[in-house]
């Protein structure tokens, strides 16, 4: 048995202090310190924070490797990286290239799940697909050359490693055809993104089977008093919400507003691009020069094109820029993720007999240590 003391242990509704978390490959228990059993192995958390491991739903790339470059050394490259911020799963995310492309993609992260799970790197738990299926006027940074209409073959022949797909529901038939095959036949689900589609249009697509929004407010019709649009429609429903935390895609006075519409539908993301982690300058993103300066980066027309944000640092950023409680800011990176994808049973929260999948932080929330399935896989 394993124990983790002295910690300020963050459940999903408190922050406990005076407490030892008890591990194997699972949480066995959460005990007061006068409790622990003789003979546990325990860690020190030296007074810092102990956290579910963050759970990143929308990620292509960090350190200079890109999901759709389709190398499998680049997955496990992102996935050592991401792991020092505390990400102990993640979904590998496309994005709207060629489709022989985002196959091959996915192929490989389908070869590297089974090793994910022992690797010194976060667990892919999947992959989102962000298109090809958008709209062109809101395209962002993605290529509208390879932008298609919604296949639902397509997603069928993948319905084993996509758990997100990122479309604009207004490219699929009136009565929403794809979207109602997907969510009839598979586990995938269904998010509304790079969408311009009118406040009616994405409600309907709701009520057809879209239950998620991914980076609210960037890259979809804007909240305006007579045409609500998409994001009108991602608050006033309920669907799970994606956040990029950052300061910048989305202003932090907006960060109490959402959460005090969505609540445990929150899910902060990252949206990292390869620049992650490395230095102030040029990269590429679906073959496309990004340009990376201060917190974000651009292609060279000034088209803003994802972030390089580290999971840890939006939650902190959350926390110290809103009146949102830390339990619940850890939560819109661990739990509601984790539910959102339907793995709230196993993961994202520490709770007995879940997955022991934890961190341990500074006073600032900058990971010490970084624990899958009660194995160390990083250390500060």
């Amino acid at each position: 048995m394993k124990g983790i003391q002295n910690g300020k242990i963050i459940l999903p509704d408190q922050i406990l202090t005076g407490y030892t978390i008890l591990y194997t490959d699972v949480i066995e228990d959460i005990v007061p310190d006068e409790a622990v059993p003789q003979g546990t192995e325990l860690t020190d958390a030296k007074g810092g924070y102990v956290a579910p491991g963050l759970i990143d739903l929308h990620i292509h790339g960090y350190l200079g490797a890109d999901v759709c470059d389709c190398e499998a050394e680049g997955i496990r490259t992102i996935a050592k990286g991401i792991v020092q911020n505390g990400v102990t799963g993640f979904l590998p995310t496309t994005m709207t290239v060629d489709k022989t492309v985002i196959r091959k993609a996915l192929e490989t992260c389908r070869e590297l799940k089974e090793e994910s799970k022992s690797w010194n790197g976060a667990t892919i738990l999947g992959c989102h697909a962000e298109g090809p299926f958008i709209s062109e006027k809101k395209k962002g940074a993605q290529s509208a050359e390879y932008i298609l209409k919604p296949d639902p073959d397509f997603i069928r022949a993948y319905r084993d490693m996509i758990k997100i797909l990122t479309l604009a529901p207004e490219t699929d038939t009136e009565d929403f055809s794809a979207i109602r095959q997907i969510c009839a036949e598979t586990d995938v689900v269904v998010s509304m993104g790079h969408t311009d589609a009118d406040y009616e249009t994405a409600v309907k697509s709701v009520k057809a089977g879209v239950r998620h929004a991914t980076h609210l407010f960037n890259a979809m019709s804007p909240l305006a008093h007579r045409a609500p649009g998409v994001v009108g429609a991602s608050l006033n429903t309920d669907v799970t919400c994606e956040l990029i935390v950052d300061t910048f895609h989305v202003l932090p006075c907006l960060y109490n507003m959402v959460w005090k519409m969505k609540g445990r539908k929150l899910c902060f993301i990252t949206d990292c691009l390869s620049a992650g982690g490395l230095p102030m300058g040029e990269y590429v993103l679906g073959g496309k020069k990004v340009i990376y300066r201060d917190v974000v980066c651009r292609l060279e027309d000034g088209t803003v094109a994802g972030s390089v944000l580290k999971l840890n640092e939006g939650v902190w950023n959350a926390y110290q820029n809103s009146d949102i409680p830390l339990w619940e800011c850890v939560n819109c990176a661990t739990l509601n993720p984790a539910n959102a994808i339907g793995l709230g049973e196993t993961k994202g929260s520490l709770e007995k007999g879940k997955d022991a999948d934890m961190i341990i932080t500074d006073e600032t929330f900058g990971v010490m240590q970084t624990i899958i399935a009660g194995e160390v896989r990083f250390v500060k």
